[in-house]
């Protein structure tokens, strides 16, 4: 109905105007059974909301910014998707930019005073900038971190358990009788800690199984790109005894390691069992189907706006360290057939 008005939906949805602008402003925390129903509502009286009179209103932009390090990245691509989805909920658009992982970009999206009034947050996955760089930054703007744990308990930060992930990746392999399992996208330098996180849980299901921790089947990738993992791939097999598993820390070494493999005449899963990290979609449609460990990135993003909502408007506590869910996907790569 056009030109619905708040008093429309609460009417339609039988509760008050306040519990409708909760639900529509997210400010307040409501049931879960209330808003389903103010949704509905909302959808049936297709309601828009002023959202230019509101913000104005409020002195904000209605705007948060997204900043993650490559947007060719497919993972970071899905995240995005999936970060402009929540945050239309709650009546903001997303303004997206990238850092190429490169400090200086970084710092200057965090130093400029002028970014402060031209978003309400930021979101941001750091690659290169330290925890110390972040509590000096000039300008304060909301935010809120993405995968990199570099906070130490000064930020809001939104992430899978990267140890758990790595250790249930790495048990997989040892369940299907490996033993000789590798690790490729370890990140040994102070700003690399998601790789170092993903070599403890692998290190950790290894001693757990009594196997020996073999630091030549650790290879280090400076990037999470699918070339790396091609090139780490080509340094394994050239090993007197090659593994007869990997874990990739990420989809795209592991599928440049599959790449690799293919052109060896090495059969996968037969001869050497893959597993990667991140649950993009191009791992379910390559060749063989890739398993891996899937975070929830609807949950991330809901989390990740939600709580950057609250920083604006002050109402979120203590900065907290928030655990995404994840999954293991398994598919040919492993088990020669697919299960999803």
């Amino acid at each position: 109905m056009a030109g619905s008005t708040l008093r429309d939906v609460a009417r339609r949805a039988g509760v008050s105007i306040r519990t409708v602008s909760n639900v529509v402003n997210g400010s307040v925390p409501v049931s879960d059974e209330l808003r389903v129903r103010v949704q509905a509502a909302l959808d049936e009286l297709d309601y828009r909301p002023n959202l230019v009179a509101r913000n104005l209103r409020r002195g904000r932009s209605g705007m948060i910014a997204l900043v993650v390090p490559e947007l060719d990245v497919p993972y970071f691509a899905e995240l995005a998707r999936e970060v402009i989805t929540a945050a239309r909920t709650h009546g903001y658009v997303v303004m997206l930019d990238q850092t190429d992982g490169d400090g200086d970009r970084e710092r200057e999206l965090l130093g400029r005073e002028s970014r402060a009034t031209m978003f309400d947050g930021l979101l941001l996955s750091p690659l290169s900038i330290s925890a110390d760089e972040l509590r000096r930054r000039t300008n304060k703007v909301p935010v809120v971190l993405l995968g990199e744990h570099i906070f130490n308990g000064s930020f809001h930060h939104v992430a899978i358990d990267n140890i758990v992930a790595a250790r249930e990746a790495t048990e997989h392999l040892i369940g299907l009788g490996r033993r000789r399992i590798a690790a490729i996208g370890d990140q040994p330098y102070s700003t690399g800690e998601t790789a170092q996180l993903r070599t403890t849980g692998y290190r950790q299901a290894l001693e757990r199984a009594g196997l020996t921790v073999d630091r030549e089947l650790i290879v280090p990738t400076p990037r999470f790109h699918r070339h790396l993992g091609a090139e780490a791939m080509e340094r394994l097999l050239a090993l007197p005894e090659p593994p007869d598993a990997v874990f990739c820390y990420n989809d795209l070494l592991a599928i440049g390691a599959m790449h690799t493999l293919a052109r060896a005449g090495v059969r996968v899963p037969e001869d050497i069992a893959v597993v990667g990290v991140d649950g993009i979609q191009e791992g379910r449609y390559s060749s063989p189907s890739l398993t891996t460990v899937a975070p929830d990135k609807a949950a991330i993003a809901r989390t990740a706006v939600s709580t950057l909502l609250g920083v604006i408007d002050g109402s979120a506590p203590a900065p907290t360290d928030a655990k995404a869910p994840h999954r293991l996907l398994v598919r040919q790569s492993t088990r020669g057939a697919p299960v999803d």
